[in-house]
């Protein structure tokens, strides 16, 4: 049965964000205990809601003796109803405390929250298990307002340049980033079929159609890695636009990485100071980003002491060797054909590179970003998918695209949860998607 103290009907239903609104009136909020502490003849609540965290002060001149003593016996995460004034104090956590006059409790755990309060518990693994109660925590809850604003400026950069949304199949015919990093399902009569590796392939046929488009949703990566960056399902967004150049593309993903990170500084202050991050690198991140050839990146690695031989594809320590040069996002263009996808058009000043470019984050993070001009021309792209042994019949849809009013074109992928992770400057992917799929853990 609900512990009840009785609500004023001059209440108003708000959430922490919206405190400032309604500076010394009575509201009402609902949400869950994160902590409490006593000093003295006070007691402190701390509330969340999910917009936020607010401190709630009881003290027994403002509630009843009932009321009083309730606040020591609630347990964390009960889920509660709060009544009290607003009142502004710029040592709160947001700015702003409630002087209590009533509490509520809807629902008490029914035994003690297995997570600590402590943001630093070192048992990641433990955490993992409980991703579905961490992600209440501070920090974890800070990740994922971020992205969720993230995903939010992505639609609007697309939306407000003319790109239409098409949403690309998650189960497709043949693979589009090559044969070995491939989920196999059986599908029904049809014989094989697989999670798809991008939408890129989709986005080709969309761009044909409508001239901007891009697709967002979940890829999957049989990859056995477990690197920091790496997740075997993560969420990518893939514009392609018809009658692009390279430079096209590389210009649209400055414009795009610049334009979503200044959104994300705009709306998530909370969030970043929570997370403690550095906001002074982000706020550097602005067009031009510095360009510099395949060729211009060996030569650099070299005089860095790294022994990289021209024709190989750039490792994560490469990445962070090349980042660690400039103070904002990197374009590495003209990477060899040899280890880039059959679908990436070739340089025709020199046929041994591709006309691709890969954007490097600073601090670390590596490739945020890889795309490239595709191959317009329906023998060279009959060739290359030959060349890379892929089944021609499941690509006969994509080379109709050829067939048919081919135009030069091009576009990118991004991956989100790396891109959140440069942001909040978090360490692993892992903390930058609610629930992280990786080699060992698909569970919870």
């Amino acid at each position: 049965m609900s512990d009840v103290q009785a609500q004023a009907p001059s209440a108003t239903d708000t959430t922490v964000r919206r405190l400032g609104d309604h500076v010394g009136q009575r509201v009402r909020l609902k949400g869950w205990l994160y902590h409490r502490r006593s000093k003295g003849k006070i007691r402190f609540l701390l509330v969340r809601d999910g917009t936020g965290l607010v401190q709630a002060v009881a003290t027994p001149r403002d509630v009843p003796a009932e009321t009083f003593a309730l606040c020591d016996t609630i347990p964390q995460e009960a889920s509660i109803v709060v009544e009290g004034t607003v009142r502004a104090d710029a040592r709160a956590p947001g700015g702003f405390e409630l002087t209590v006059a009533a509490v509520e409790v809807v629902s008490r755990p029914s035994q003690e929250y297995p997570i600590a309060i402590a943001e630093d518990v070192p048992n990641v693994d433990f955490l993992l298990e409980r991703r579905h109660l961490w992600m209440r925590s501070r920090k974890p809850w800070a990740v994922l307002r971020v992205r969720s604003e993230v995903e939010h400026a992505i639609h609007e950069f697309y939306h407000e340049r003319g790109f239409t949304r098409l949403d690309a199949p998650i189960l497709t015919p043949a693979a589009c980033e090559g044969t070995t990093t491939l989920f196999e399902i059986d599908y029904f009569d049809e014989g094989k079929a697989y999670l798809t590796q991008s939408g890129q392939l989709y986005s080709e046929a969309g761009c044909m159609a409508f001239g901007k488009v891009y697709t967002f949703g979940p890829v999957f990566r049989a990859e056995r890695s477990k690197t920091r960056r790496h997740l075997t399902e993560f969420w990518m967004v893939e514009p392609e636009v018809a009658f692009a150049t390279l430079d096209d593309i590389m210009a649209l993903a400055e414009d795009f990485v610049s334009t979503v990170i200044r959104r994300v500084l705009e709306r998530c202050r909370v969030e970043l100071e929570e997370l403690e991050r550095d906001t002074s690198k982000l706020e550097k991140i602005a067009p031009p980003f510095p360009r510099i050839s395949y060729s211009e990146a060996v030569e650099l690695l070299r005089s860095k002491g790294h022994a990289f031989e021209w024709g190989g594809d750039l490792g994560a320590p490469d990445e962070t060797a090349l980042s660690e040069h400039f103070d904002r996002p990197v374009m590495v263009h003209r990477y060899p054909k040899g280890v880039k996808a059959f679908y990436m058009k070739r340089d025709p000043l020199d046929p041994r590179v591709a006309l691709c470019v890969d954007v490097l984050a600073p601090e670390g993070v590596g490739e945020i970003i890889g795309g490239s001009q595709r191959e317009d021309d329906l023998a060279v792209l009959e060739a290359g998918i030959e060349e890379h042994g892929l089944p021609r019949q499941a690509f006969e849809w994509y080379l109709d695209l050829r067939r048919f009013g081919s135009v030069p074109h091009g576009g990118f992928g991004l991956g989100v949860e790396r891109l959140v992770a440069w942001i909040c400057g978090r360490e692993h992917v892992r903390e930058c998607i609610p629930f992280p799929r990786m080699l060992y853990r698909i569970y919870p």
